[in-house]
């Protein structure tokens, strides 16, 4: 089986590795497409494996079941499936890759795999931040603020809070095409971040938000965060800053949220299967039409080459939405 990751020198490159047999828990998938995520170039440039050993990137996938293990239930060979997988396991930039299915949600039927491939990470990430984190609900009402709308996470942030919450919708962006993008994302409203947050809501006559969403460039904006977010309001992060000060929010009484979407696989919780009805959920939404795929760019089929530029521009920070490839050729 070929694979795609790297070794101690960090170059991208195929790898040859033994096809995985699917026991327990576990389905083997025939991976028919896969998605890139930040969490890919971080895991590159923060893993060294020792002498002989190697890192498999990908963590998104949709694809066929091919095989199951003796515990699984849900699931029969030949069903489509999607999912965001677990860091702690070899990722699913492979031809066929063993996932727990538990953390595995049959696939929407009105999507192409490789459409189906943009949503799982993001749309677990963003569901758990509103609901799990956030704790907003159908009836919720106010402002929620969604720093780096344009992004992967912001881009499905932005769908849940519009179809299934009352919450208005405060999205950042900085160039025409990312203010497009959060536009047609369904955002409401629209402000700069590349100039104080606090001044711009207050330029457009917009008190203290409650609920605020910081998915990129957390460190930067927390000044602003400060004196925008309201009194007992949320903030929920999801990037890696190097410092994180939490003690101006004190007298305000503002809690804190992390959101990390491989916690429940990371440390097997109990309630790890709630990542499957995610998936499922949000499959439903849609296939009734209520949700749609972040697919901004199909790169075709994976090769080292592709996963590279990919890589690259995910690290760049200017992404809209997700960029996809399709699985690797077998011959």
């Amino acid at each position: 089986m070929q694979a795609i990751g790297f070794t101690a020198d960090k170059t991208l490159r195929y790898l040859n590795c033994e096809k995985p047999v699917a026991r327990g828990q576990d389905i083997l998938v025939r991976v028919k497409a896969v998605g890139i995520n930040p969490v890919d170039e971080k895991i590159r440039s923060r893993v060294t494996p020792a002498s002989g050993e190697q890192q498999i990137l990908g963590w998104d996938a949709a694809g066929i079941v091919e095989a199951i293990g003796d515990q699984v239930q849900d699931f029969q060979p030949g069903d489509e499936v999607w999912y965001a997988g677990a860091i702690n396991r070899p990722g699913c930039f492979s031809q066929w890759h063993l996932v727990d299915q538990r953390i595995v949600s049959h696939k929407p039927q009105s999507l192409t795999f490789n459409a189906a491939a943009a949503m799982p990470l993001t749309s677990i990430t963003a569901w758990e931040l509103l609901f799990d984190r956030f704790g907003a609900s159908s009836d919720s009402e106010g402002y929620l603020l969604v720093i780096g709308g344009a992004g992967g996470v912001g881009s499905m942030l932005i769908q849940l809070a519009k179809k299934l919450t009352d919450l208005k919708v405060i999205a950042t962006a900085s160039r025409p095409e990312s203010h497009a993008w959060v536009k047609h994302m369904g955002a409401d409203i629209i402000i700069d971040h590349g100039q104080p947050l606090d001044v711009e809501l207050k330029k457009l006559g917009i008190g203290a938000v409650p609920l605020v969403a910081s998915l990129t460039h957390t460190e930067q904006h927390l000044p602003s965060i400060v004196e925008l977010i309201a009194p007992q309001g949320k903030l929920g992060v999801i990037d890696d800053p190097s410092a994180l000060d939490i003690m101006p929010f004190k007298r305000k009484c503002v809690s804190v949220h992390w959101e990390f979407m491989f916690t429940r696989s990371l440390f097997n919780t109990s309630d790890i299967k709630q990542q499957k009805k995610i998936l499922h959920q949000v499959a439903a939404a849609v296939d009734n039409g209520v949700l749609q795929s972040t697919l901004a760019q199909d790169l075709g089929p994976m090769t080292p080459e592709v996963v590279t530029q990919a890589l690259n521009e995910v690290a760049s920070g200017r992404m809209l939405g997700k960029l996809v490839m399709a699985g690797i050729e077998i011959e």
